[in-house]
């Protein structure tokens, strides 16, 4: 790929991918206060600060790889701590503060597809940097519904296995968590088939419809 299309690609995608990641920790952190503990806080990761985030090859390089190879950028950030142990309700807690992260990306998507209707209704096409901030918002949308629906796959260590586990009694859910020992199978399964766009791809169609709902709203 060009140097400049990279650069044209990150430049446009940064901005959501770094929000995208930064509300899902953040939104973790946040819920997790709610039900009694505080860890997370402590430690300063209650925060929208993409500093205190930050992780080498999740938020640098296997975004960068995603953008080479022509796609989106797709990655992670240094997860919060949380100690369930502390959980006002532990089962109540674990679920939330595990569907937290994936729910602030699914607000984050509502808003940028909001967001991305009100520019492309309201601000005049000889505005020089419309085209810019279509493009942004629109990468915000996909970006976040593919964390949101890649985070909530049940299968150990994501966010959606851990939601699960919350139904399940004590011997069940030790199995179940002992799937974690395949998640790099599993992971270059997805990488390597066709298997996770036709997981997302009708969340991806759900953006693309709420984005002209949006803009049938307010034309």
């Amino acid at each position: 790929m060009e140097i400049s299309r990279i650069i044209n690609i990150l430049s446009l995608a940064a901005p959501g991918f770094l929000l995208a990641i930064v509300c899902h920790e953040a939104g973790h952190a946040l819920m997790a206060k709610k039900y009694g503990d505080d860890t997370a806080e402590r430690m300063g990761r209650l925060t929208l600060n993409p500093a205190v985030h930050y992780d080498l090859i999740g938020t640098i390089i296997f975004p960068m790889v995603g953008i080479v190879l022509g796609g989106v950028p797709f990655g992670w950030a240094k997860p919060v701590p949380v100690d369930p142990r502390r959980f006002k309700n532990m089962k109540s807690g674990i679920f939330w503060v595990s569907f937290a992260g994936p729910l602030a990306n699914i607000l984050l998507m509502v808003l940028s597809a909001f967001l991305f209707a009100l520019v492309y209704t309201q601000v005049p096409g000889t505005f020089e940097l419309r085209k810019q901030f279509l493009g942004m918002l629109e990468y915000s949308v996909f970006i976040n519904i593919l964390l949101a629906v890649f985070n909530l796959i049940p299968f150990p260590p994501l966010d959606g296995s851990k939601m699960v586990s919350t139904f399940l009694d004590y011997e069940t859910a030790r199995k179940y968590e002992a799937l974690q020992n395949y998640t790099m199978v599993f992971l270059l399964i997805l990488w390597f088939t066709p298997i996770f766009s036709y997981i997302i791809r009708p969340a991806q169609l759900f953006g693309y419809f709420l984005m002209n709902v949006f803009a049938g709203i307010l034309s």
